[in-house]
């Protein structure tokens, strides 16, 4: 296999959540092997930040704010893509919250529809504007970020799992209704990882420890170690994958 196939020279590719964590690491990793990113995040500062650091790299960055629980800024969000680039090649759907960590049956109705507004309701309408985007073109990938949860879910994890079982699921569905118009939609599922959006998991040493006995490489993940598996599905090395769900958990599936 020739490195050119990694390459992601002359596509845009659009990352929600890029503002830090996973999908800050995927921005950047595009945008080394030659992509021209936009990062996407519910505040400007924040993707103003990434995108500085990584046009100090020699990278492509447009940091547009827009939070995807809310479809009149998607709405927004993809009418500057197409104004600014008139394309995307590459679809990441990052952006995700989990404001409740408890038994399901308290958990209140608030935070099962916060969830649910982001992580399916904001995962599908983003998808759905980038697959017409990329169904006109003929061509494109789509990478929904879900999570281990989804296949596996933990006690107190309940309602996020129920979110990322769906994610799992609607990546297979738009992999079946899209091949034909040369779309690839490929899911990325994360184990225990290093970000902000799991610092009550991994600083809680009761929870953490429980996490790293059931892994057998020993350890929890660095947002980079997720950068890799991402770049190989949104490149042409895996021009052949789609439907595919991508685990990276240290083996604690396995």
């Amino acid at each position: 296999m020739r490195a050119q196939e990694f390459s992601l020279e002359g596509k845009v590719a659009l990352v929600t959540g890029a503002s830090r964590g996973i999908g800050r690491a995927i921005a950047e990793c595009f945008a080394q092997h030659g992509a021209s990113v936009v990062l996407a995040s519910r505040k400007q500062a924040g993707v103003d930040e990434a995108a500085e650091a990584i046009r100090a790299r020699g990278g492509t960055a447009t940091p547009i704010a827009c939070h995807t629980g809310q479809s009149e800024a998607i709405s927004g969000l993809f009418d500057r893509i197409q104004n600014d680039f008139g394309r995307l090649d590459i679809l990441v759907n990052n952006a995700a919250t989990n404001p409740y960590f408890g038994p399901i049956l308290d958990a209140p109705g608030t935070a099962f529809d916060k969830t649910f507004e982001v992580n399916c309701r904001g995962y599908f309408l983003v998808a759905q504007h980038a697959a017409r985007m990329m169904a006109a073109q003929q061509s494109g990938s789509m990478i929904n970020i879900a999570s281990v949860e989804g296949l596996s879910p933990s006690p107190m994890m309940g309602i996020y799992a129920m979110t990322k079982a769906a994610v799992i699921s609607l990546t297979k569905s738009l992999a079946k209704e899209l091949g034909a118009a040369g779309v690839r939609c490929n899911c990325l599922c994360p184990g225990l990882t290093e970000t902000h959006f799991a610092r009550t998991l991994i600083d809680t040493p009761e929870i953490h420890q429980v996490q790293i006995q059931r892994t057998p490489l020993g350890r929890h993940a660095q947002p980079r170690e997720m950068a890799g598996a991402a770049l190989y599905l949104a490149s042409d090395a895996s021009s052949f994958t789609t439907g595919a769900v991508l685990v990276c958990d240290g083996g604690a599936t396995a």
